[in-house]
């Protein structure tokens, strides 16, 4: 007796469910390549680093990283948009070009929301916001009671990084005038707070570590929601008095929009794993990074907060700004 067409039909569906379903437990059988958009050498890169392998161990197969630098983040993510949505290529973001990039006047052509998937939140970059030693705000309430009047010209690392932008939303926040000063990195905006050249900026906590030690410049507050790990004793901008304050600067792993269910969920249970390595932990603060895993669902609703965040501090800057 001869199959009938729907007995063809069922047959063929249950192989091809079968097909994929050893795939996804197949996965990987092959290097997995990290795309890294960000130059050799920074916090950033070294990260993705310890991340690779860390995962190479814990998924069985090398994890390569692969540094492609530009527009902000976006070039890299571009990449790792357009992969074949497998598993094999994943990359890293940061807030830059997924929660600021999509918003801003010459967006670069990427949307986090609709080509990538969000697969694990890794770290905090923790910013400060410091005064010179001579500048005469020795607290944040003596800087904002300043700036009530006066402009207060602020340095940042760039023209619409998370250190400008924490700046801007501390300005509106407060209704105080905090004029942006773009500078090429945060090591150059201390120099100038050191120097004078200008007040306050705010920077990468590792750039000024040391010149706090050496008293040439004053911590006013960390951006983030919590102290940082870092430098404990540092309080945040809410806690120096500006209530529901919080700016953070993070980074997390992303793959292509599309990954299979069983795929992304071996890669996200794997980088779960290794976050919640001790040694992975204290590797990744030596880098002058905190640890701060979330799981996908909870990383894209992290993602789409910080988006409207600052979705509303860019539409509110200065026109001659844009």
């Amino acid at each position: 007796m001869h199959p009938s067409l729907a007995q063809k039909i069922l047959c063929a569906l249950g192989l091809a469910a079968t097909a994929l379903s050893v795939h996804a437990q197949a996965f990987p059988s092959k290097p997995i390549t990290i795309i890294a958009p960000f130059a050799t050498g920074g916090s950033a890169d070294g990260i993705a680093r310890v991340v690779a392998k860390e995962l190479g161990q814990a998924l069985g197969q090398p994890v390569v990283v692969d540094n492609k630098p530009g527009a902000g983040g976006a070039t890299g993510l571009l990449l790792v948009a357009k992969a074949q949505p497998d598993g094999y290529t994943i990359g890293m973001g940061a807030t830059g070009a997924i929660a600021i990039g999509p918003h801003l006047p010459d967006a670069p052509p990427l949307d986090p929301g609709k080509q990538l998937q969000p697969l694990a939140k890794l770290a905090d970059i923790p910013l400060v916001l410091v005064a010179g030693a001579k500048s005469g705000y020795g607290s944040l309430q003596s800087l904002l009671s300043a700036a009530q009047s006066d402009e207060v010209p602020t340095g940042n690392s760039g023209q619409y990084t998370a250190h400008h932008l924490s700046a801007e939303l501390l300005a509106s926040t407060t209704k105080t005038r905090l004029p942006a000063v773009p500078y090429r990195g945060s090591a150059p905006a201390v120099t100038d707070v050191i120097g004078g050249q200008v007040p306050v900026a705010i920077v990468d906590l590792t750039s000024v570590a040391p010149h706090l030690k050496a008293g040439t410049v004053v911590a006013l507050g960390v951006t983030s929601a919590s102290r940082s790990k870092l430098a404990p004793e540092i309080p945040t901008i809410a806690e120096a008095g500006v209530p529901g304050y919080v700016a953070p600067a993070w980074m997390g792993m992303f793959g292509p929009k599309g990954l299979p269910p069983a795929v992304a969920e071996k890669l996200a249970g794997a980088l779960q794993a290794v976050l919640e390595k001790p040694e992975v932990q204290t590797q990744i603060m030596n880098l002058s990074a905190e640890p701060a895993y979330l799981g996908p669902q909870p990383f894209n609703a992290f993602i789409d907060a910080e988006s409207k965040r600052w979705a509303k501090v860019i539409a509110g800057l200065p026109k001659q700004q844009k």
